[in-house]
């Protein structure tokens, strides 16, 4: 679970991952009909979202439905579920009696919950670790047999993702028991511990000095900035861009990684999306990646060379960058039977027409050779006019991987966030060891997007022939989207894939286009937005700032004095009866605490009375805060914000306003 190095040798013995999940069972041919169905788990599906219906539902709607039944040897290494209802059975090898038999959200959110106590395992360990989001890496090994049975009513939510390591006949592998926990606690004490911080606890050792990096890059130049001689591996890389515009630097410096004299580099991406977190800085740690909100990015990977190894820095912008750094060699005895390369390569599209109505399979890798795919990043573009999840959701579409001779994905997903162990559109930032979501400019699932996902102990080995293909499926059909995808893998000297050579219009600079305005459909339907430049009342404390990320381009800055002073809204009301206030507001870290009246009463926002905290270090963002519903009569009223102070965690006196919406509930 943490030993990074081990991705760079071919897996012995060898095994391939298979994913079981509620995808919907009438995608059935590839590209033809159904293909992009998408009912998969929200319960009374045409075909049951299972392998099998094991005993029909009885008088009380409960059934028994087969997720997988696996002849060994075998491990399950990965689990997902958001809102499972009913309880899992599993059975290992030829036991009648399962040996577990709990809740399916337990099991499936972190099997290892489900036998904590008796392993004296508290959620310190597995929380953020072997349990990350949503999703479980709690390896349970089995020598013969994987039966898992879901207990529960159909016509319920049900979704759930399995993986499972299906090793070769031969592989001698010993079936788990639930006291295993317990023997290996200081094993899994001590996983947990590097997982928690992989910045202090999974930094290679070496008997080489660290290489500096420190090149200045004049704008359509290249410069080679580290020459490496093998058989050895470059166990860590460290670097940092300096430029006018740093955003557009990190877009359109390329960063190439040629491996044994390659013509191409086996890395080519722009060096801001290699690490993971593009556009721009946005820090976050995980076990192969992390950026610091200095710039400061490291790649954990390892990258065997036989003979040598260059790193070429390509500047296709029109300002001289600066990129300083450190490469740290480490000792590799590269095997022509098993050795890897480690490839990154990647790949946009821009001006896409994101739809419902006519989804697109993306392909991010499609390469024929042997390797294991061990990484995903997504870098997307969403100009979405709604300003909420439902509406704003550009994440639908299902993962589907191919390999080998699979003419039917061994891997079919149920959402694009779900593959990344997240559910539910849900724009939070996070970050975890093995996934994350760096960047969500808001509101909702607006603007500049960034998902992650790190296969390490559910690392996909393919023989022949790797296709790895994500849905892009929005809630409704928006045009000038930009989907930009990286499929880190390694491979066998021979592989070859379709990547094609990076150009200019693809690094091309993007913005969020200006002046947008919030729709009001889905979620956000019979509301009537505002501006708040247009509607507040003078105050000597406010200033009008510009910016793409803002409705209508513009931001009202307050900048409050003390505690309680206050700026207030005239909002008008077109009939009476009950409605909702929307609130848009800006994030950042010099932003405070505010509360809300209506009519000189404090109401409510998410249910929640304190004041809303809008501090939010390294990011600039928007969101939009919902209020409980109110009782409001035709005419005008007063929405008065009230300055709270600064956050628990920092922040200043900034409170960023942008809109204003109401809301008819009635």
């Amino acid at each position: 679970m943490t030993d990074l190095h081990r991705l760079a040798d071919f897996p012995d013995p060898a095994f391939r991952t298979i994913q079981f999940s509620s995808y919907d069972r009438r995608s059935v041919l590839p590209g033809g009909p159904g293909w992009f169905a998408n009912n998969d788990g929200f319960g009374g599906e045409e075909i049951p979202n299972f392998e099998a219906v094991a005993k029909e539902p009885d008088e009380n709607g409960i059934g028994e439905y087969v997720i997988c039944d696996m002849q060994g040897p075998g491990a399950i290494v990965r689990t997902w579920s958001t809102t499972m209802t009913g309880s899992i059975r599993l059975y290992l090898d030829s036991a009648d009696v399962p040996i577990c038999d709990g809740p399916a959200q337990e099991f499936l959110s972190g099997a290892y919950r489900a036998f904590s106590e008796a392993a004296g395992l508290g959620g310190d360990t597995l929380d953020g670790t072997f349990c990350q989001r949503d999703a479980g890496y709690c390896p349970i090994p089995f020598a013969r047999r994987c039966r898992m049975i879901w207990v529960g009513d159909i016509k319920t939510e049900h979704f759930y993702h399995v993986q499972i390591r299906r090793y070769d006949p031969d592989a001698d592998v010993v079936t788990f028991r639930p006291e295993d926990l317990k023997a290996c606690a200081t094993d899994i004490r001590d996983t947990a511990r590097v997982l928690a911080d992989p910045d202090a606890e999974c930094s290679p050792s070496s008997s080489q000095p660290c290489e500096t990096i420190a090149a200045d890059v004049p704008a359509k130049e290249s410069r080679e900035v580290l020459a490496l001689r093998g058989p050895r591996a470059l166990g860590q890389l460290t670097l940092k861009v300096e430029a006018a515009d740093l955003d557009r630097a990190l877009r359109q410096t390329i960063l190439h990684i040629i491996c044994d004299d390659y013509p191409w580099g086996q890395v080519q991406a722009p060096i801001g999306d290699f690490f993971g977190a593009a556009p721009g800085v946005n820090p976050f740690v995980s076990l192969p990646f992390t950026v610091h909100p200095d710039g400061t990015m490291t790649c954990r990977y390892l990258m065997p060379f036989k003979e040598s190894l260059k790193i070429l820095i390509e500047n296709r912008g029109e300002q001289p960058v600066t990129v300083t750094g450190t490469a740290l060699s480490v000792d590799y005895a590269w095997n022509d039977e098993t050795s890897m390369h480690f490839r990154a390569r990647w790949r946009v599209d821009h001006d896409l027409v994101a739809s419902n109505a006519a989804p697109q399979d993306m392909p991010y890798v499609i390469a024929t050779g042997r390797g294991v795919y061990v990484g995903t990043a997504l870098m997307m573009l969403n100009p979405a006019a709604v300003p909420t999840t439902w509406g704003g959701w550009w994440g639908e579409g299902d993962e589907k991987v191919f390999v080998d001779e699979e003419t039917f994905p061994s891997t079919f997903g149920t959402g694009s966030e779900d593959y990344f162990n997240y559910g539910w559109s849900a724009p939070d930032i996070f970050g975890f060891p093995y996934c994350g979501q760096p960047r969500n400019d808001g509101p909702g699932n607006r603007g500049f997007v960034t998902n992650q996902r790190w296969h390490i102990l559910d690392c996909l080995p393919f023989q022949q022939r790797m296709a790895f293909y994500m849905e892009l499926y929005s809630h409704e059909p928006t045009p000038g989207f930009s989907y930009a995808r990286i499929g880190y893998h390694y491979a066998r000297p021979g592989l070859m894939d379709d990547h094609l050579t990076i150009t200019d219009e693809d690094v091309r600079h993007l913005t969020l286009p200006a002046d947008w305005q919030p729709a009001a459909r889905f979620a956000s339907r019979d509301t009537v937005f505002m501006h708040a430049a247009d509607v507040m009342q003078a105050n000597a404390d406010v200033t009008i700032e510009a910016g793409n990320l803002w409705a209508g381009s513009r931001l009202v800055a307050w900048r409050p004095q003390r505690e309680r002073d206050e700026l207030a809204l005239r909002i008008p009301v077109a009939e009476d009866g009950n409605h909702a206030i929307k609130l848009g507001l800006a994030l950042n870290e010099q932003s405070g605490r505010v509360s809300v009246a209506l009519d000189g009463k404090p109401i409510a926002f998410e249910g929640q009375s304190e004041a809303i905290d809008l501090c939010v270090p390294h990011r600039v963002l928007l969101r939009q805060h919902g209020s409980d519903t109110v009782t409001l009569t035709k005419g005008e009223h007063e929405l008065i914000l009230r300055f709270a102070g600064p956050g628990p965690d920092g922040g200043g006196n900034l409170v960023g306003v942008n809109y204003v919406g109401i809301q008819r509930r009635d």
